[in-house]
């Protein structure tokens, strides 16, 4: 079993940057394939990026593609989310997911959740 936590969010203005951290324990987190997804007032959870296990591949929704860059250190068992150019819609709750599949974009794909955390881009 797999327990994740995200931090990082917060309120920044639009152009700003955030760093969002999904630490795990439990389980053994360096063979999991991460997940970011976000969930947005009144919309449906939407997938973000995704790591494989050993960091190797990437892959982003084209939205973020060349704003947001996801890592991990699996000494530190840990993924984080860098987001730089920040724009109002990207306002959402952002949750890490980890699961065994390659490539995985659906929420269906994922075993394991964290609780979220929100990020506010303000104009």
């Amino acid at each position: 079993q797999v327990q994740l936590v995200e931090s990082g969010g917060g309120l920044v203005q639009a152009g700003g940057s955030l760093r969002l951290s999904c630490a795990a324990s439990g389980g053994t987190f360096s063979r999991y394939t991460v997940g970011w997804f976000r969930q947005a007032p009144g919309k449906e959870r939407e997938f973000v990026a995704r790591i494989r296990w050993n960091g190797d591949s990437t892959y982003y929704i084209d939205s973020v593609k060349g704003r947001f860059t996801i890592s991990r250190d699996n000494a530190k068992s840990t993924v984080y989310l860098q987001m730089n150019s920040l724009k109002p819609e990207d306002t959402a709750v952002y949750y890490c997911a980890a699961g065994r599949l390659w490539p995985a974009n659906l929420r269906s794909e994922y075993d394991y959740w964290g609780q979220g955390t929100q990020v506010t881009v303000s104009s």
